[in-house]
């Protein structure tokens, strides 16, 4: 077996104010059968999400990585990182010094897989019909910063913002402004179940069983025309119940290739090379982070001090030693280590951990000892480790004295719903990136509408200094802003940072492409996989 290890360049800026047209799409015939690939991402149409697929609702890694294979954006993140390029867009530019119009042209010829043709007023009906749902997954934040939309012709949109946003390029490679035919879409009602309907490089065939989908058929898109060079005809993706019988269903050939979720002895497994000689294991750069978050209007996470003890206590080494080891690494802010931006405010403010420091606060704050807490965690989305994770988790911080914390473990479908109603005071949490700059890693959390429905608010980030980040093209710039925004969460502690993690594929060595299966934010990139002679 091989073990490749990959570091792929580091995201180093933003857009510059004016992007180059990008060349003509291509495509290419894959051979031989379809690829599979197995995932435990599980997909469900529930009564309290019945859309999962719909642009406008979607709002998480696993279902975006369905979306955007199907669905087309104006702009895509190049398979090599860095600044977004023109995708369904030819070309697209900021056009005044402001950074507050943005326009994109067309490419010539874009048709929906059905051959209709594909206008400027698909692209206004698309983006604006998610901003008018404002669906709870709170997904149209990403396209806040939109003020009108005009359209000149079949092929010039134009966006009017209300402020400057040098990252609004990076929102429209977003799903969340996929381009969708009005004949599939109604504009003010969500699509329930799992039909996908769009201009990217492959359709989309759901196989289900009740209200689940177990299979998805991806086919190469006749009609597709962008930059992607697509080398396969057909990708299946295989939901698995666990890691283990993803693992499973890899070592017997069942599946060409799996990534999310392997757990660690798994991936130490394949990196060690006792599973087998005849698959790959491809380590990559990841953004992905996890934390705990607050319900700071829930009685007993209230009083900032006892956010700020658990803070004090919780210790991020041994957390990652025990239960990742080399698979992540301790995260001391919001913003991942290798993003332009980061500082380590946690550390800054609290150091190493302390029970003595956090005693001070909790006794300074006329808290009583010990503080009664429960600790929510997902069963099934993060991966087998995070019952571990919180274990680990719980026995730190009732070992300081200070806490008697007990936690409590559920399926993701109940769990969302259960968090949106403010029903946990505390709870863990992961999180992927939409797309690689640290106004992602800030604004989802602490701006208005944010993905957590937190109460927290603290209007010098709301009003100053989240627009003052977005003002700056240079992004080596923006860092004052960031900087000033960790340390008031460090301060106020809304939200916990405990670790960022590595992503890792696993593949039969006949499979090519794999250095390109994911990017740092994790998009499943399905058209770069083939096959191959095998090592």
């Amino acid at each position: 077996m091989n073990r490749k290890t990959l570091a792929l360049p580091a995201v180093a800026g933003l857009l510059a104010p004016v992007l180059a047209a990008c060349g003509a799409s291509e495509s290419a015939g894959g051979s031989g059968d379809a690829i599979v690939v197995g995932t435990t991402d599980r997909f469900t149409a529930t009564k309290d999400a019945p859309a999962p697929l719909d642009p406008a609702y979607s709002y998480d890694v696993g279902t975006w990585n369905i979306l955007r294979q199907t669905v087309q954006t104006l702009m895509i993140q190049p398979k090599g990182e860095g600044e977004p390029v023109p995708e369904a867009a030819q070309s697209c530019s900021f056009t005044d010094s402001g950074n507050e119009r943005y326009a994109c042209k067309l490419r010539s010829g874009l048709k929906f897989a059905d051959g209709d043709a594909v206008t400027a007023e698909d692209v206004k009906f698309s983006i604006e019909r998610a901003r008018t749902i404002k669906a709870d997954s709170g997904v149209f934040a990403l396209l806040s910063t939109i003020d009108t939309i005009e359209t000149q012709g079949d092929n010039e949109v134009i966006f009017h913002l209300k402020t400057a946003d040098a990252t609004f390029p990076f929102k429209l490679s977003t799903p969340v402004a996929g381009i969708v035919n009005p004949d599939d879409y109604e504009k003010g009602k969500l699509r329930d179940g799992f039909a996908v309907d769009g201009s990217g490089p492959y359709t989309l065939k759901a196989e289900t069983d009740g209200d689940e989908m177990t299979k998805a058929v991806f086919t190469r898109n006749a009609h597709y025309k962008g930059t992607l060079k697509v080398n396969n005809d057909e990708v299946d993706m295989v939901s698995y119940k666990d890691a283990d019988a993803m693992g499973t269903a890899l070592q017997k050939g069942d599946v060409d290739l799996m990534t999310r979720t392997m757990s660690p002895e798994q991936i130490q497994k394949l990196s060690a090379g006792s599973v087998s000689g005849d698959i790959d294991m491809v380590e990559l750069n990841g953004l992905e982070i996890r934390y705990l978050a607050f319900n700071t209007t829930a009685p007993k996470v209230k009083a900032k001090a006892v956010r700020q003890a658990m803070a004090q206590v919780v210790n991020r080494a041994e957390l990652v030693s025990k239960v990742y080891g080399s698979q992540a690494e301790p995260l001391y802010s919001l913003v991942p280590a290798t993003l332009i931006g980061h500082s380590n405010s946690f550390f800054n403010t609290y150091g190493d951990p302390n029970a003595g420091k956090a005693k001070t606060l909790l006794a300074d704050a006329d808290i009583t000892t010990p503080v009664k807490l429960t600790l929510h965690y997902t069963t099934d989305h993060y991966g087998p480790a995070t019952k571990l994770e919180f274990e680990t988790l719980q026995k730190q911080l009732n070992d300081s004295g200070l806490f008697d914390v007990s936690i409590e473990g559920t399926p993701w479908e109940s769990f969302v719903p259960a968090q949106h109603k403010g029903e946990y005071a505390v709870y863990g949490m992961g999180w992927f990136p939409d797309f690689p700059d640290a106004d992602n890693f800030v604004a989802p959390f602490l701006d208005k509408d944010n993905v957590l429905k937190s109460a927290y608010a603290n209007r010098d980030i709301i009003t100053d200094l989240i627009p003052a980040s977005r003002r700056e093209a240079d992004r080596l710039s923006a860092a004052k802003s960031l900087t000033e925004i960790q340390d008031i969460v460090a301060e106020d502690v809304p939200i916990l940072p405990l670790w960022q993690g590595k992503q890792y594929v696993a593949a039969n060595n006949d499979i090519t492409g794999t250095a390109y299966a994911l990017n740092s934010s994790a998009t499943l990139q399905l058209w770069e996989l083939g096959r191959g002679v095998s090592n």
